[in-house]
């Protein structure tokens, strides 16, 4: 499956969905590995270091520095990683409400993730934005 690459079809189907979990983003050094054991939702390799997206306690029990309070919200959506707009809709619909989006896109599906305290505010923006598509 290639996923969609009609941005209103896209747009229509988002179906978002907050995970319950407040995750983070930590780092680790380069040249060092990730902890083992932790549920890591994606890594990201930079030539700073290592970027982890893991629930926020587990960067904190293994003593990693990090940015916690974030929300992961899953738009439902196959979309294709070929596909044009979507982020740009998504993080326009929350620039104009002052929610800062980190969006991290998969083989099926794109995440957002937002401040943990506004994850319900964008959870009804994204809403609306695909009722108004």
């Amino acid at each position: 499956m290639s996923g969609e690459t009609d941005l209103r079809k896209i747009l229509v189907g988002l179906s978002p969905i907050a995970d319950d979990a407040d995750y983070g983003f930590g780092l680790v050094p380069a040249g060092q590995t990730p902890p083992a054991g932790m549920s890591i939702f994606a890594l990201m390799h930079e030539p700073e270091g290592t970027t982890l997206i893991a629930p926020s306690d587990q960067l904190a029990a293994a003593g990693l520095v990090h940015t916690p309070g974030w929300s992961k919200i899953t738009l439902t959506i196959h979309s294709s990683l070929s596909a044009v707009g979507l982020t740009a809709a998504v993080a326009a619909a929350l620039t104009d409400a002052g929610i800062s989006a980190n969006v991290v896109a998969a083989y099926y599906h794109d995440h957002v993730f937002v401040p943990l305290n506004r994850r319900e505010d964008a959870i009804s923006i994204l809403k609306k934005l695909a009722q108004t598509a």
